[in-house]
């Protein structure tokens, strides 16, 4: 990106047509902008009707309302100018070329107007990251957590956590620096140490959540023996044909992904390949694919056509061994075949196994009850408690300040106190490094090359 002063502009609203757009300038320049567009320069933060004129033909574009957030009052921290017009697609174009000819003006980057807000001290790492989670949420917990994370939920406790900790340090160095002086209390140490105890107790347990499973989601893979009916329970599930379903074995190859609302919580469905043995060349890199899937995934649904099972030999906990190192449901499918004896002698079998679903993915018997059995499960999964850590990122930062308050502990217990005074200066940096105070720029790069243009 080039250099702070340049102003910025661009479409901050969705895409055209739409009813109204927002155009928002950001820079030194964005004052002049407004002049030159609508002739003045409106009351700040207070909404003016206006005309916006071609600066060069002096011919009106449109009318609708200018805003003027002067520095640094506003989202980005330095001037910042809005226009609200019609959001056809010739007016925005229009709208946007005029700015483009003024001087000293340039397209904004994606994720430029957060970068600056962000640099300018108007909103920490953990915010943006929160902002850039809540852009993509997609179900209601999702935008639950990532609006407390923007709203400072990690963000405010992290610098409590810091202020603390430079407190314990002070106290550290201090007993150092003036250990021979008589009128310096002897308990410096001690005080320090009942600081950074219940904080170090306290910052662990912040990261034992798992904040970025509801980012990702929850992962349920239909797995099984070929012709099981997993592609058209798939299709049940989506609503719609999104697998190929063929009385041939072998029909599926790769892995299809469906993505759920179930009760507010994401849940990515993964349709795979009939697990068998074949020498198709194509078909094993499915059956391989299926099971790096069934085993990396938080739940497995097992497929299998009720019609082929042995009931008098048949075994639930047999049938369950597929993926060791995923919770496993068996799905009885294919249920509409049997007779209804048959139907009746399964149901009662297994009306207590709360591990064995039966269904016909064909007439939809029973998917309804598995969805709101699997809701259950969702639910159960992640956590009701708001999630502090959601990143990888944040994560790392949080067990570096925990394994260097444990550093400075130990050393405090042998009598080094210069070293104890280095490890809680590493424990701050850690979460300086947390809130994008230091050593961030690598990350913002990679924080904002997902932002949109506008934002």
């Amino acid at each position: 990106m080039t250099g702070d002063r340049d102003t910025i502009f661009a479409l901050s609203s969705g895409r055209p047509p739409a009813a109204i757009a927002v155009v928002r300038v950001s820079g030194p320049r964005a004052r002049e902008a407004l002049e030159r567009l609508i002739g003045r320069v409106p009351q700040p933060r207070r909404a003016s009707f206006a005309h916006v004129r071609n600066p060069a033909t002096h011919d009106v574009i449109d009318e609708g309302l200018a805003l003027w957030f002067p520095a640094p009052n506003s989202a980005t921290g330095e001037d910042v100018a809005e226009l609200h017009v019609h959001g056809g697609r010739a007016v925005i174009a229009a709208v946007l070329s005029a700015l483009a000819n003024l001087p000293g003006l340039r397209h904004a980057e994606a994720g430029e107007f957060t970068r600056r807000t962000f640099e300018n001290g108007r909103m920490d790492l953990t915010a943006v990251e929160g902002l850039a989670d809540l852009v993509s949420a997609e179900t209601e917990a999702q935008r639950r957590q990532a609006y407390q994370q923007l709203r400072g939920l990690l963000g405010d406790r992290a610098e409590s956590w810091r202020q603390r900790l430079i407190e314990a340090l002070a106290l550290v160095e201090a007993g150092i620096d003036f250990s021979d002086e008589e009128d310096v209390p002897k308990d410096m140490m001690s005080r320090a140490l009942g600081l950074i105890r219940p904080l170090g107790e306290e910052i662990s347990k912040a990261g034992a959540g798992h904040g970025e499973r509801l980012r990702e989601g929850l992962r349920v893979a239909i797995a099984g023996p070929p012709n099981a009916g997993k592609s058209t329970l798939f299709n049940r599930l989506a609503r719609r044909e999104a697998a190929i379903v063929s009385p041939f074995p072998g029909t599926t190859r790769d892995v299809l992904e469906l993505h759920l609302d179930l009760r507010g919580y994401p849940v990515t469905v993964l349709d795979t390949a009939g697990i068998r043995e074949t020498k198709d060349q194509i078909e094993r890199e499915g059956v391989r694919r299926a099971s790096e899937q069934a085993g990396s995934a938080d739940l497995v649904l097992w497929v299998v056509d009720a019609t082929t099972i042995d009931w008098p030999n048949f075994s639930v906990r047999s049938a369950l061994t597929c993926a060791p190192n995923a919770v496993t449901w068996l799905v009885i499918n294919k249920m509409d075949l049997l007779t209804e004896e048959e139907k009746r002698t399964v149901e009662s079998r297994f009306i207590k196994d709360e591990a064995v679903n039966l269904c016909s993915s064909t007439t939809g018997a029973g998917v309804d009850k598995l969805v709101n059995v699997l809701s259950g499960f969702v639910e159960h999964f992640f956590t009701p408690e708001a999630a502090l850590v959601t990143r990888e990122r944040q994560r790392a930062h949080v067990k570096e300040t925990v394994l260097e308050l444990e550093r400075a502990r130990g050393a405090a217990q042998e009598g080094r106190e210069e070293i104890m005074a280095e490890h809680l200066r590493l424990a701050t940096r850690a979460l300086g490094k947390l809130l994008g105070r230091i050593d961030v720029e690598n990350v913002l790069d990679v924080i904002f090359r997902d932002f949109c243009i506008g934002k």
